[in-house]
């Protein structure tokens, strides 16, 4: 059973953890892009997480999403939504009841994914709202893998810069480490003990 809530003190005692694997920055439709698919449409679960460039101005109007970040076990990959848009073979992905995408709060990742191109989002589970489901009160990211997984994850990058012309090695692991620790978080789950009857997907997220 997992504690139902973590302290910032207890976190801080935790090991830093970051994903460790390859990681492709796609912002053209190359090699790296076919590849990508060619990798991902054959996981039966994939990490899943956006960035978007922070406003700091008060009441200003939102940033368009910049990256979309996908991961399997071993490998990872950023799309730069603002050099590649979203491709019809990602939104086919997202699309694919039988491709477990895992991520938290989907619900606005998936509206803002939708701005660039129409699909129907199927087989997303949202580990916010699932994480009820084996007593954990805390939903952030960085709170739900020191419960779940031990863990320490870095939140350094998440206001820097998304729309930089190149992104730096900080932020690509930060991007990577994201989606990755969510379908790490996912498979923990699927092998733990339950306390409600059923883990929920999030196919209403439209």
């Amino acid at each position: 059973m997992f504690e139902e809530n973590i302290s910032a003190e207890e976190i801080e005692e935790l090991a830093l953890t970051a994903f460790e694997g390859p990681v492709s920055v796609i912002d053209t439709k190359d090699y790296e892009f076919e590849d990508s698919i060619e990798y991902l449409k054959h996981q039966k679960v994939i990490g899943f997480d956006t960035e978007t460039k922070p406003c700091f101005i008060h009441d200003g109007p939102k940033n368009p999403m910049a990256t979309l970040q996908l991961s399997g076990g071993d490998k990872a990959f950023i799309f730069r939504l603002q050099h590649v848009g979203l491709p019809r073979e990602v939104a086919r992905l997202l699309s694919d009841e039988n491709v477990i995408k895992v991520g938290a709060a989907v619900r606005d990742d998936v509206r803002g994914l939708l701005k660039f191109r129409k699909f129907n989002p199927k087989g997303f589970v949202d580990l916010q709202k699932i994480a009820e489901d084996y007593g954990i009160m805390d939903k952030s990211v960085r709170k739900m893998a020191a419960i779940i997984l031990g863990i320490k994850v870095s939140k350094a990058q998440r206001l820097s810069n998304w729309e930089a012309s190149r992104l730096s090695g900080a932020q690509i692991k930060y991007a990577a480490t994201d989606a990755w620790v969510c379908r790490a978080m996912y498979d923990k789950l699927m092998t733990s003990e339950k306390i409600a009857k059923n883990v929920r997907t999030s196919d209403d997220i439209s």
